[in-house]
């Protein structure tokens, strides 16, 4: 494995894989024609998997629909009408002020044709005074290019200043140039119509599913009161209009379908001109409801986009809740000695919807599936907690028999760890002194740290959440296990504190260890982000793999990615100064050319690089690696690869009798590997 290469991957056993591929597979020539090129929307046709879902096209319509969202989002538009045609084309329609058609004063081609046949080309970058969109969720840029480029026919309409303009496009290219024309009697006077028919052979399936489409359209007129949103269904002649003035709460009733032990409660908070800590505008709205049982609703969105799989935002909305709840408890004294109420007690029982607005947010991947934006935690937190605060103690009651639910989810969630703690029986092992333990017994939710060094233990044991994270410093480089047997292993004093830390014994990939007395549901490698550290991930995971593949097997082994540098950026138009965090240099050049995109002169931003761990204090080490909600934590999984050829792998990489076998795989692919020095 190259400690010094950045991996993409969901495993580092994946990834070695990656970097030393089988000789046999290997081109017979490399020389500077080997190199192709790929030239504007050929890398969406090539991986479509990076740019968009490929089980169904719902995704590139969704693209085409945001941008009608992001419209009336702005103000600009009130009817968005989606429609599905007889031969399997789809049309969005809405009201907005059109697609420009003129020529872009850089580029000398028409906005609308670059909107659709350029990657990294829109509207949405340009956040600062006098920008088209102040808020919107459009941000990559790459949104109706996909579309168009996995469409076998994309026909674009925009009507604006009195004129129609019509584009043709076919597998992403123009075939009808632009046509002008005034408009007439009969035409609307401002707007976008686009219409596609999505590529078959990109989608496992051609079908757009109806019931998420009807999903996705009734949240977005949720989300905007007062926008009306029709889907029309040619085939079945079917026509559904959605406009709500009720929003969050209207929505949440229809959808929970059981009744709420307490009333929903619904709440809004945005930063105005004011704010030190957020643009003009940042904010969220909310509405939440608590049952005792039956299936809850968890919806959140962002600037009207919907993001399935949460994110920041959502842990905002948790924390905030549970700072509130916990507030009212110890003010009422209501909890039962012995009981620790955590986070997802309060939320166990918590049905929400949540809409935040955020000026910049960071996604994780182009499907925007997940907000990744660090600062959403706080953002929504700031506004729900003393919401909440207000509305428990002007309704003692009801709060009262909210503190009762949670605590109720802490009592079954302890005695579900004591029962774990019971199997253990009364030989357990005495654990290392210099192991700082969590306090919590609840298997699932704790996890251990794995350190390198006493120092960077130090600011780990000072950062943690002491309730569910211990910390178990190393010192120095753990021996190489590979060729070490069993009865052996606990020669290493640090092999040693390992085992008997996670109460797990070594074994091997054939047996049947009990694993009852695991103590940590993550147990985490954590170490430095230069070549050193990478080398001690790879020491222990040779460890875990070779010792404790079952660990592996169950999903319990994960690898702590600390940042290498640290940008500070002053204040800029709306956005106030912030501090940024890169894992490696590419991560840092892309920080730093949004930096200047956003008019940041070269001279006026600070960057920090980290040459360790211990050079971080508690906080940075909290906000970048420990917590959460917004560090990056990947699991160790074997992915696609056996196990067998895994060992393979290993034996050349760490074996002591293989250096002729690890110069002919450096030899191979030395020229591929980027160094970090």
């Amino acid at each position: 494995m190259n400690p010094g290469k950045t991996v993409h991957s969901s495993s580092y056993l994946q990834a070695w894989h990656y970097n030393y591929p089988m000789a046999d597979k290997l081109p017979t020539q490399y020389s500077e024609g080997s190199i192709r090129v790929l030239k504007g929307l050929e890398p969406v046709k090539q991986r479509p998997g990076m740019y968009t879902r490929t089980d169904n096209p719902l995704h590139i319509i969704q693209e085409v629909l945001d941008n009608s969202a992001d419209e009336a989002l702005a103000g600009y538009g009130k009817k968005i009408r989606v429609t599905l045609h007889t031969d399997g084309s789809v049309s969005v329609d809405d009201d907005g002020r059109g697609i420009p058609f003129g020529l872009h004063p850089e580029e000398k081609a028409p906005v609308i044709e670059l909107v659709f046949t350029r990657l990294h080309a829109g509207g949405k970058f340009d956040k600062g005074k006098g920008g088209a969109y102040s808020f919107s969720g459009g941000l990559h840029g790459v949104g109706v290019s996909v579309t168009n480029a996995l469409g076998k026919r994309l026909e674009a309409t925009a009507y604006r200043e009195g004129m129609v303009a019509k584009l043709v496009f076919a597998g992403g290219d123009v075939v009808e140039k632009l046509h002008l024309r005034k408009q007439v009697e009969g035409d609307r006077k401002q707007g976008t119509n686009v219409r596609v028919w999505p590529d078959p052979k990109y989608f496992e399936s051609p079908v757009i599913p109806l019931a998420e489409l009807t999903h996705l359209l009734r949240s977005k007129a949720v989300l905007m009161p007062g926008v009306s949103v029709t889907l029309v269904n040619e085939k079945t002649k079917d026509t559904q209009t959605w406009q709500y003035k009720g929003g969050l709460r209207d929505y949440l009733e229809q959808t929970l379908n059981q009744d709420a032990v307490i009333p929903l409660w619904e709440g809004d908070g945005y930063a105005d001109a004011k704010d030190d800590n957020f643009a003009e505008g940042e904010g969220a709205a909310w509405c939440v409801a608590f049952t005792e049982d039956g299936q809850s609703v968890r919806e959140s969105y962002v600037n009207l986009i919907p993001t399935t799989a949460g994110g920041t935002h959502d842990s905002g909305l948790r924390d905030g809740l549970f700072t509130a709840v916990k507030s009212f408890i110890e003010l009422h004294s209501l909890l039962p000695k012995g009981v620790k109420l955590l986070p997802e007690d309060v939320f166990a029982r918590a049905s929400y919807v949540l809409s935040a607005k955020v000026l910049d947010p960071q996604f994780q991947g182009q499907i925007k599936e997940r907000l990744n934006s660090r600062d959403a935690v706080r953002l929504v937190s700031n506004y729900v907690r003393p919401a909440m605060e207000l509305w428990l103690n002007q309704h003692v009651d009801y709060g009262k028999k909210l503190a009762e639910l949670a605590i109720k989810a802490a009592q079954t969630r302890q005695r579900a760890g004591q029962k774990v703690e019971k199997r253990k029986g009364s030989g357990v092992a005495v654990l290392p002194g210099k192991l700082t333990d969590c306090e919590s017994k609840d298997l699932s939710h704790n996890e251990v740290f794995l350190v390198e060094g006493d120092s960077a233990g130090g600011s780990a044991k000072m950062g943690r959440d002491k309730e569910c994270q211990a910390i178990l410093p190393l010192r120095g480089k753990v021996l190489n296990t590979w060729e070490v047997e069993r009865d052996r292993l606990f020669a290493n004093n640090e092999i040693h504190d390992i085992a008997v830390a996670i109460g797990v014994d070594p074994h091997g990939k054939d047996d049947s260890p009990d694993l009852s007395g695991l103590r940590y549901g993550k147990i985490c490698i954590l170490s430095d982000a230069d070549v050193d550290g990478s080398h001690i991930q790879v020491l222990l995971l040779t460890l875990f793999f070779k010792h404790f593949p079952k660990l592996i097997d169950a999903g319990h082994i994960y690898v702590a990615r600390p940042p290498l540098f640290r940008i500070d950026a002053p204040a800029r138009g709306k956005k106030p100064a912030s501090k940024q965090y890169a894992l490696d240099q590419g991560e840092l050049n892309s920080i730093l050319d949004k930096l200047r995109k956003d008019g940041v002169a070269e001279n006026k931003w600070t960057i920090s690089r980290f040459k360790g761990l211990g050079e971080m204090n508690a906080e940075q080490l909290w906000e970048t690696t420990l917590n959460p909600d917004t560090r990056r934590l990947l699991p160790v999984q074997y992915g696609e690869l056996d196990s067998a050829f895994t060992a393979i792998r290993f034996t050349q990489l760490m074996g002591k009798g293989e250096a002729a076998a690890r110069r002919e795989l450096m030899e191979l692919h030395g020229d591929a590997v980027e160094v970090d020095v």
